[in-house]
């Protein structure tokens, strides 16, 4: 099923909550969550009390991103805090089959990213393992950069191993998603797309949301 997932990065954290609920009654089932430890990335955001707050407000999926170079000793703690997902960087972790058993047995679906100019054979032997793939399609770090085009032919070629080898992990994408995209992203085999300022920078949050997951869905050819 394709999936908008709003990234609270681009949210006014003034209004979280209001923000989080007019996604949420707009439609959206997952939220995004953004973590950045200022070492791996270069910027700061959030930790696991913030996480514990949005658990308490939303019965939204958490999707939550760790961008920090230690993932496995903070991983329980975001899981705890009520995260339902945990992506970590493949770039970052030199245990990753490791990493991932972890997150499943704290409790959590476990994800790995890669950053744009990661190749896809960095995980070709955790594919079996993960729930879910994100493919960053900016360099992490901050909120409203551009789409990088190569990012679609990543797309394609992860789908098709996962046609290939009958998989069953999903498929997602951070970063410069647009109503101008959505569509060729679609098509290139991606399940879930993260967008944050195309939702959060709108009068209505919730409205904006409801357009991207049509624009996504007509891609897709289903009605919402």
């Amino acid at each position: 099923m394709i999936e908008i997932l709003p990234s609270i990065l681009a949210a006014d954290f003034a209004r979280l909550g209001e923000q989080i609920s007019s996604v949420e009654a707009g439609g959206a089932s997952i939220i995004h969550v953004d973590v950045m430890d200022g070492h791996f990335v270069p910027n700061l955001s959030l930790g696991p009390p913030v996480v514990q707050s949005i658990r308490k407000i939303t019965r939204a999926r958490l999707d939550v991103h760790l961008m920090i170079t230690n993932p496995d000793d903070f991983a329980p703690a975001f899981i705890q805090a009520g995260a339902d997902h945990i992506l970590v960087h493949q770039e970052v972790c030199p245990h990753l089959d490791r990493t991932l058993r972890l997150i499943r047995s704290e409790g959590a679906l476990p994800g790995v990213v890669l950053n744009p100019a990661t190749p896809l054979a960095m995980i070709e032997d955790v594919l079996d393992l993960v729930h879910h793939v994100l493919i960053m399609s900016v360099n992490p770090g901050f909120g409203g950069q551009e789409f990088i085009p190569h990012s679609l032919h990543k797309l394609s070629a992860l789908n098709r191993r996962r046609i290939e080898s009958n998989l069953n992990f999903l498929i997602e994408i951070d970063g410069g998603v647009s109503r101008d995209n959505i569509a060729e992203i679609v098509a290139a085999g991606c399940d879930w797309l993260v967008a944050g300022s195309s939702i959060f920078h709108s009068a209505d949050p919730g409205a904006a949301y409801r357009g991207l997951k049509q624009v996504a869905l007509d891609a897709a050819g289903v009605r919402l």
